[in-house]
């Protein structure tokens, strides 16, 4: 039985394979906006500085709005790549690693079938840990 093994971020997502006790990283799917700052990623129409400073000073209530965006549309692409692993018949078994506030995003993302299929979530940011780091920490679920 293949499974799956998802260590993600906001702007990173490994996916690797069990084989037996031995992980093997298969990609990396990479989010460049989810690093980005919340300034990096608004910018007001007229690109006027002194309005935008003037802006910034402001609280509407919706400082990450764009980041928790950005958030939610890789989550999605990572959920859509897993939904493509399980109907080729790639994907019979899912653990998934994630930082707590990406790890309820992705969650919810995934469809049914696919979220039948998570034996184990870890709530842990392994994002850029090492091989034998991610393995270590994966090795007692099963």
């Amino acid at each position: 039985m293949t499974t799956y093994i998802v260590v993600a971020d906001a702007a990173r997502a490994r996916i690797f394979t069990r084989d037996g006790m031995t992980l093997t990283e298969q990609e990396s799917l990479v989010h460049a906006a989810g690093r980005l700052h919340e300034g990096d990623l608004i910018t007001d129409q007229r690109g006027d500085v002194q309005e935008s400073m003037s802006s910034t000073s402001r609280s509407s209530g919706q400082e990450d709005v764009a980041s928790q965006h950005e958030n939610e549309l890789f989550a999605k692409e990572v959920a859509s790549h897993l939904y493509s692993a399980r109907v080729d018949n790639r994907l019979e078994k899912l653990i998934v690693v994630a930082p707590p506030k990406f790890l309820g995003l992705l969650r919810d993302k995934l469809d049914g079938p696919t979220q039948k299929l998570v034996i184990h979530s870890l709530s842990k940011d392994l994002s850029k840990a090492s091989l034998n780091d991610i393995q270590h920490a994966v090795s007692d679920l099963r």
